[in-house]
């Protein structure tokens, strides 16, 4: 996975880098298909000085994942931001396997229908 980071208003270092690339690493092994991360640093001086956010666009093959996290540094901003991908990863995951079992099940039901007797 291609991970993209831009700073507004902050510098990103090599540590938050490392950081981030440590703390994300968990997503593409849920979401193998995952071709590229977009982070946003943003270094909030309005509504709280010294507030950190981060924001985020997973990209997946025909889907875009969006999610953000404040805090008071950058690793408790990220530890939110994966929180919430990591939901809708699952939730997304959930919708794919219903949506198979209920495609499934519609195909066994009119393949195990038994034919109607017409030898009257």
């Amino acid at each position: 996975m291609e991970l993209t980071f831009t700073g507004r208003g902050l510098q990103v270092t090599d540590q938050i880098r490392a950081t981030a690339t440590h703390k994300v690493a968990p997503l593409a092994r849920i979401e193998p298909k995952a071709t590229r991360m977009d982070l946003e640093f943003i270094a909030e001086h309005h509504p709280k000085p010294g507030m950190a956010r981060v924001e985020a666009a997973l990209m997946i093959p025909r889907r875009t994942f969006r999610a953000h996290g404040d805090g008071k540094d950058v690793p408790s901003a990220l530890d939110q931001l994966v929180g919430r991908l990591e939901r809708q990863l699952r939730d997304h995951h959930g919708k794919r396997r219903a949506m198979q079992h209920r495609s499934d099940g519609l195909e066994s039901a009119h393949l195990s229908a038994a034919p109607a007797d017409t030898s009257e």
